[in-house]
């Protein structure tokens, strides 16, 4: 998933800012963002055999949790504040990345849900 977050980054850099302003540049990247992870978690599924919607829960947790502490690790890394770093979190502004985070959470059950069927 690493490697679709550094693509759509970087989609996002070449492309979509010179057609919008940054703010909304970074808004539509978390919805592609959120395509993209859609696919792949479809794809990748049968590879992680999930048995129950517990694990797939579990699954969808590991992956928010990692994806949180790769976003501050790497933001830290780059000096950037911490007042910047949590600025993404904020859903009021404008910023999307919760959304990501919440659906990333649960993209392993709904994957799983549907393919049970």
């Amino acid at each position: 998933m690493i490697v679709i977050a550094f693509a759509n980054a970087t989609l996002r850099e070449l492309v979509l800012i010179n057609y919008m302003s940054v703010f909304r540049a970074h808004q539509l990247s978390t919805i592609t963002l959120i395509l993209f992870c859609t696919v792949y978690t479809w794809f990748v599924f049968p590879s992680l055999k999930i048995q129950n919607s517990r694990q797939a829960f579990m699954i969808g947790l590991i992956w928010t949790l990692f994806t949180i502490a790769f976003e501050f690790t790497l933001g830290r890394l780059t000096n950037k504040t911490w007042e910047y770093l949590f600025q993404n979190y904020d859903l009021f502004s404008g910023n999307l990345w919760v959304l990501f985070l919440v659906c990333l959470f649960f993209l392993p059950y709904v994957v799983y849900v549907y393919r049970k069927k």
